[in-house]
């Protein structure tokens, strides 16, 4: 990590991004103008997801990074219940949910990985440094 000077060369917040992307693109191009609330509230908390992953990156802190990289993990497991949401409601097909359901676990699976790296790792973060 001591090597990355922007979080948007961070592997986990590139998932993200793209994440937030294909879900934005799935949305709009479907049933969805969804219920209002819910096609906002996915979206809100896919966003919230790179965007915690940006805020924690910039806190220049592990400790703190890792604490709104959970932020991000637990935005992630709401995106993923708003899916079923959205699946019952037959918002979207059960191919689109599986999509983007198995792209939702990767990205937390991603995220896990990187929280677990940062735990075991010497470098504290460049707040740290000065």
């Amino acid at each position: 990590m001591g090597t990355i000077a922007r979080f948007e060369d961070l592997d986990v917040w590139k998932k993200s991004r793209s994440f937030n992307d294909q879900l934005y693109n799935h949305i709009s191009g479907s049933k969805v103008a969804w219920g209002f609330d819910l096609r906002d509230q996915i979206l809100r908390s896919s966003g919230s997801c790179m965007d915690n992953i940006a805020e924690g990156f910039e806190r220049e802190g592990n400790k703190e990074f890792i604490q709104f990289l959970s932020f991000a993990k637990g935005s992630i497991g709401e995106t993923r219940s708003q899916l079923y949401r959205a699946l019952d409601r037959e918002y979207i097909d059960d191919e689109k949910f599986e999509n983007l359901f198995s792209a939702a676990e990767e990205l937390s699976k991603s995220l896990s990985g990187f929280m677990g790296y940062l735990k075991s790792s010497e470098y504290k973060g460049n707040k740290f440094n000065r």
